[in-house]
């Protein structure tokens, strides 16, 4: 664990050198247009790192909650059980109890002295039939009283290893969190410098059309892969059925302009950071990776022609060629690809057009 934090903060040394060597070209050539050009696509560069490093410890952050949600039911299903058997045990112990003094009262008749009495054999035979009933009958009242302090003395076993585990999470936590923590100031570092590249309208949208470019050629990869998948439904049936993957505020509609002849593809919906973001239908991812302009970004073909894209997550949750289920986690919330709120960019495409999902979400 130490090594890997050594290790991680050796990495984040080196991008806030790379940062500061950055900054200092752009502070010295900043009016060389060609020279800004080249900063800012290093400044891409170590932006996809930074935004890689956080997911990678937010992935981390949201495996230890998760643990930590189970080791919590567990800890509850183990003090229920316990409850229950304590009772138990008090029930068996009266039980007993009453038995040992039957058996104590039934004690005061000597078999000897029903012999020379010269009792039928028909009250003898019944007073040994009644003698062996009540010993069997202690006997399994004191089998089942071992077996419940055996079990409540494993649960105890068992609370106290949860408990160990739930410290120790407890404490990683906390060096992911800060860990997560360094690594989104260090992207805020990155993200100050970028604009400083991007300070004219003409500079935008040369980024939005190259975004967009790129976007292009994750849907034509996208629909290469969907040829291998013929089985799956897609969900044209499914018009106005299905669930947005998050719960948040459309910030961009589908359609509406970005910057000049850019128009959003997608829709844009602004959520807490780390919230879940589900598959709005099942399907197979084709794509997991970080894209240019939208982040870290995810393509799920649902089949006949039907995919749904999911951009700026902070973290992914699958990877390519995972089987997802409708409802499905699959990343979390973010900002990634430059992004200074935190939301999701998802859309909806039916053979390479995209579509509004309004039309397919309710």
């Amino acid at each position: 664990m130490m090594l890997s934090f050594s290790a991680n903060a050796s990495d984040l040394e080196k991008r806030q050198s790379e940062l500061k060597s950055i900054q200092t070209q752009i502070n010295q050539q900043q009016s060389a247009l060609k020279n800004t050009s080249k900063q800012r696509e290093k400044l891409l560069s170590l932006l996809r790192s930074d935004e890689e490093a956080i997911a990678s410890a937010a992935k981390k952050v949201n495996s230890t909650k998760n643990s930590l949600a189970q080791i919590d039911t567990k800890l509850i299903e183990l003090k229920q059980r316990q409850d229950e058997l304590e009772t138990l045990k008090v029930s068996q112990q009266q039980t007993l109890s009453k038995q040992l003094s039957s058996a104590y009262l039934a004690g005061n008749h000597d078999y000897t002295k029903m012999m020379l009495n010269q009792q039928s054999p028909a009250t003898i035979e019944r007073m040994l039939a009644y003698y062996q009933y009540l010993n069997k009958a202690r006997m399994k009242s004191i089998n089942e009283l071992k077996q419940t302090l055996t079990e409540l003395d494993e649960i105890k076993v068992s609370q106290t290893s949860k408990q160990k585990q739930l410290t120790k999470l407890v404490a990683e936590q906390q060096v992911q969190a800060k860990r997560l923590s360094q690594e989104q100031d260090q992207r805020q570092l990155t993200i100050k410098e970028l604009q400083r590249t991007l300070n004219s309208k003409g500079a935008e949208l040369e980024q939005l059309q190259i975004e967009e470019a790129s976007l292009k050629r994750v849907v034509e990869q996208a629909l290469r892969a969907m040829k291998d998948n013929p089985s799956m439904e897609g969900f044209g049936k499914q018009s106005g059925k299905l669930k947005w993957p998050t719960k948040g505020r459309v910030s961009a509609n589908f359609g509406s302009q970005r910057s000049g002849q850019v128009v959003w593809k997608g829709t844009m919906l602004s959520a807490p950071e780390g919230q879940n973001i589900r598959a709005v239908s099942g399907g197979k991812v084709i794509y997991a990776d970080w894209l240019r302009g939208f982040g870290l970004v995810m393509v799920i073909d649902h089949g006949k022609g039907y995919m749904s894209l999911y951009g700026h997550a902070q973290t992914l949750l699958k990877s390519p060629g995972d089987m997802v289920k409708s409802g499905e986690a699959i990343a979390l919330v973010g900002r990634s690809g430059g992004q200074s709120e935190a939301g999701l960019y998802f859309e909806i495409r039916h053979k390479g057009q995209a579509v509004d999902p309004a039309k397919y979400c309710r």
